[in-house]
């Protein structure tokens, strides 16, 4: 079960620290939420309206993250996971994840935009070296496919865009001019970074429909139609450039990887 060694103390302080990070995000968003620190989470990021603000409807998914990581987080703590080399790789880099994303929900809801927008890229590199690792290592079944390496993925694919957008909302709240061309620019620069994550990690159905997910409630919300019609291109973008690698690939043990993990 790609045991390196038999469990340690090391194991353990890492397995616990994932849990309770889990649990932390799960606080953190509940009172980043509800306006119990600082204001809502909402109600900031409409004070600085732009073309590619998500729809309301997006962040529901925050809901499916949580339950996910905790349950990531559940299982790699048991006795017969804890000395895997999956969980070894990419514990610790999950543990700064979810300390860097409750640090971004409560300076958000304070307002501090310009620093909550340098935590939510630092939560990026974090969520992106687990997944790198991750991919690095092959799952040994389904609960690994869908435990670890897709919950990983589809946080990841959620956090790749809410950076993109998060960018824009601090560029508004530093009272810069943000319109339908800015935005486009932003949609292209991110199209090439998307496309390029989903060719180079595992598990990218995953990580692609929380991207499409969305890409679709930006369109949904935007009144510019120019910008709708690049959202929709940067959608095609991202389905194109991980069917590409999907009909590439080789061996069908190597294309279940790729789609699965």
């Amino acid at each position: 079960m790609g045991t390196d060694r038999r469990p340690g103390r090391a194991d353990a302080v890492r397995a616990a620290a994932v849990l309770l990070a889990a649990v932390l995000q799960i606080v953190a968003g509940a009172l980043g939420g509800t306006g119990a620190y600082g204001e809502p989470i909402g109600t900031v990021a409409n004070s600085y309206p732009h073309p590619l603000l998500p729809a309301g409807t997006a962040f529901a998914i925050w809901s499916v993250i949580y339950v996910w990581i905790v349950a990531l987080a559940v299982r790699q703590a048991l006795p017969g996971q804890r000395s895997r080399a999956l969980h070894r790789a990419t514990g610790w880099w999950l543990v700064a994840a979810g300390v860097l994303n409750a640090a971004w929900v409560l300076t958000f809801g304070q307002r501090w935009a310009v620093v909550a927008q340098v935590v939510i890229v630092a939560l990026l590199v974090c969520l992106g070296a687990a997944l790198a690792r991750a991919s690095r290592i092959p799952a040994e079944g389904w609960p690994d496919r869908l435990l670890t390496q897709g919950a990983i993925a589809f946080y990841t694919g959620w956090v790749a865009v809410a950076t993109m957008v998060g960018a824009v909302t601090t560029a508004v709240s530093l009272d810069a001019p943000v319109n339908a061309g800015v935005a486009v620019a932003v949609l292209l620069v991110a199209a090439v970074g998307l496309a390029w994550a989903a060719t180079s990690a595992d598990a990218v159905l995953f990580f692609a429909v929380p991207v499409l997910w969305a890409l679709f409630w930006i369109g949904e919300a935007t009144g510019d139609t120019a910008v709708r019609v690049v959202v929709a291109v940067v959608a095609a973008v991202v389905v194109l450039a991980i069917l590409r690698r999907v009909v590439v690939a080789g061996r069908s043990a190597t294309r279940r990887r790729i789609v699965w993990g």
